[in-house]
């Protein structure tokens, strides 16, 4: 492995994560920006150099190894400079000048170690078939060499090659190429487990971040539409009925302080991410707050329970209570109706909710954004659950949502 710079040695700069300096992070090891693998090649170079003199003290029947045999060590060794920018070219330069130091009758040893790493470099960046292709013309050319063109070069006076050492030299090239593609099959499985766990985190991302955009949008227009129904009470009153003015002003201070303790709230989840929530969501229990901030916006609500209550999943409550809270903030922000009705139907496998105004729509607006119901139905979405929302044939507007409970989760 190439040598590792410390952070103290390389400060960090703009650029993208690994990015170090004029150092850089790929493929699992560390290299100067625009540089090459000085490091591993000198290593490399090394240990050929060094292993095949000691290789050819055994080798009696081989040349000895001289300047020219070290300077081919050296140049197929030096190719692999290249191998990471131009890996085709870098496997059959090596395989070539490997089979001429073979043809020139040099020891065998460490020498194939280059045509290794060049080979395994080409089917690391996907050219399987050039590294194929180069070591079986290197296998191909030691045949030619150990059994016909044997007579034509050194050393003098030496015999064709027995024909069984052509099995371990078969069984080299195949373990060569078996790695290499073990290792291509390896760095492509963890490229890919990477690319999963970064899809996974970008969509628990954008899952937090809807949800969040979903409460800040239940809480504020919610409680800004109270605010905008009540501003405008208190402006027409101000004059003529001070005291009602003041009921106005207290509702307003009352409403605003409540979503700024929500908003507060959903914006922890931002600054301590995982940290617990210092309240509890909100659930059912308190609907008849939602009671009384439609009573202060102008709005009568009837609240009714079918079936026997219980209580339900923090998810199931929560989603309910946004579900009843956004459908009375559209009865105040767009019905022309003083009155609506809330129906919580508790079955055995389900929660059903019904939210119904007598009309007619106004067509006018409070300051909403018109993600209203497309809030409601991502939250009952969400469940497994289902709503509907739409107009009667009386002229008034009905929204229904069922939201699933397993058995298990009910208390």
């Amino acid at each position: 492995m190439d040598e590792q710079p410390s952070r103290a040695q390389v400060p960090r700069r703009h650029g993208p994560p690994g990015a170090y300096g004029p150092w850089r992070r790929r493929e699992g090891r560390w290299e100067r920006r625009g540089g090459l693998p000085w490091v591993s090649t000198v290593v490399v170079g090394v240990f050929v150099l060094v292993g095949s003199g000691f290789a050819g003290h055994d080798q009696q029947g081989r040349v000895a190894l001289d300047a020219l045999g070290r300077a081919l060590l050296v140049l197929g060794a030096a190719a692999l400079l290249l191998r990471h920018r131009h890996p085709v070219p870098v496997v059959f330069g090596v395989a070539a000048v490997t089979l001429a130091y073979l043809a020139l009758g040099y020891p065998y040893g460490p020498v194939f170690v280059t045509v290794a790493v060049a080979c395994f470099a080409a089917v690391k960046r996907g050219h399987r078939h050039a590294a194929w292709w180069a070591l079986g013309g290197l296998w191909a050319g030691h045949l030619l060499l150990a059994h016909w063109l044997y007579r034509y070069l050194p050393p003098d006076g030496d015999g064709p090659a027995p024909w069984g050492q052509e099995l371990p030299a078969a069984a080299f090239v195949v373990a060569i190429l078996a790695a290499a593609e073990l290792a291509r099959v390896r760095r492509e499985q963890w490229a890919k487990e990477r690319a999963e766990r970064a899809a996974a985190e970008r969509r628990r991302a954008d899952e937090e971040r809807l949800r969040i955009a979903r409460e800040l949008h239940d809480v504020l227009a919610h409680s800004l539409s109270v605010i905008n129904v009540q501003a405008g009470v208190g402006l027409a009153l101000l004059d003529s009925d001070p005291g009602q003015a003041r009921t106005a002003l207290t509702t307003i201070k009352a409403a605003s302080k409540e979503a700024l303790g929500e908003v507060r709230q959903v914006l922890d989840t931002l600054r301590a991410p995982g940290a617990a929530p210092r309240a509890p969501a909100p659930g059912l229990d308190r609907l008849p707050e939602l009671v009384e901030q439609a009573a202060a916006a102008g709005l009568t609500v009837t609240a009714e329970t079918e079936g026997r209550r219980r209580r339900l999943p923090p998810g199931t409550e929560l989603a309910a209570f946004r579900i009843v809270q956004e459908a009375l903030t559209n009865v105040v922000r767009h019905s022309g109706s003083r009155t609506a009705r809330v129906v919580l139907a508790y079955g055995p496998d389900a929660l059903d909710l019904r939210i119904d105004d007598e009309g007619p729509a106004t067509g006018g607006d409070a300051g909403g954004s018109g993600n209203g119901l497309a809030g409601m139905r991502e939250r009952a979405a969400a469940l497994g659950g289902t709503i509907e929302a739409g107009t009667r044939p009386d002229g008034g507007f009905r929204v229904r949502a069922s939201l699933p409970v397993r058995p298990e989760e009910s208390p």
